[in-house]
């Protein structure tokens, strides 16, 4: 018997399973805190983020629609993302402990080595397809999904005008989904 996947899980969560959380935990918990640590550059802050995240999970499944979205994967980084972000915000003022992000690859990994694969595809295919955007779009991006800045705040850093940044926002993010719905599809 197959494990269930991601859909059948947060099924099983909207109807009060705790299991099901803890299978979901599992399994997106590596890539939950190399999310959350890439944002608040401290491991005690990112396991936080990614704590309070499976929490919105539990009291939120309900919110969960795969009609909107590219899965439950992208729906739950959304959610670490936006924690991270909270954190990071709510403590700027304290210093960060510095850990070399050659410590995030020792996260045990988990026993679907077919996940495991799969995910590191998509990884190195959204590398790829955010290395073909131009600089000022990939530099956008990374400094609103990953520095977690504003808009405001990305056109003061880079002294450019607000409407510019929204807009290499958005195009760069819809040439991503482009690129990366162009690899989904079957051959």
């Amino acid at each position: 018997m197959s494990e269930p996947g991601d859909f059948e899980l947060i099924q099983a969560v909207q109807g009060r399973d705790s299991s099901a959380l803890m299978a979901l935990y599992d399994r997106h918990r590596g890539v939950s805190f190399a999310l959350a640590y890439r944002i608040v550059g401290d491991a005690g802050t990112a396991e936080e983020a990614v704590q309070d995240a499976f929490m919105q999970v539990w009291r939120r499944a309900e919110s969960y629609d795969p009609d909107r979205g590219s899965g439950f994967r992208a729906w739950l980084l959304k959610i670490v993302h936006n924690r991270a972000i909270d954190l990071r915000r709510r403590r700027s003022g304290h210093a960060q402990s510095m850990i070399d992000l050659e410590t995030v690859e020792f996260i045990p990994a988990s026993v679907d080595v077919q996940q495991d694969v799969t995910a590191g595809l998509e990884r190195e295919q959204i590398r790829i397809a955010v290395a073909a955007l131009p600089p000022p779009q990939r530099d956008a991006i990374a400094l609103a999904y990953f520095d977690g800045l504003t808009h405001q705040e990305i056109a003061e850093r880079t002294s450019t005008p607000l409407g510019t940044v929204k807009g290499r926002l958005r195009l760069g993010l819809q040439k991503l989904a482009e690129s990366l719905t162009e690899v989904a599809r079957p051959a």
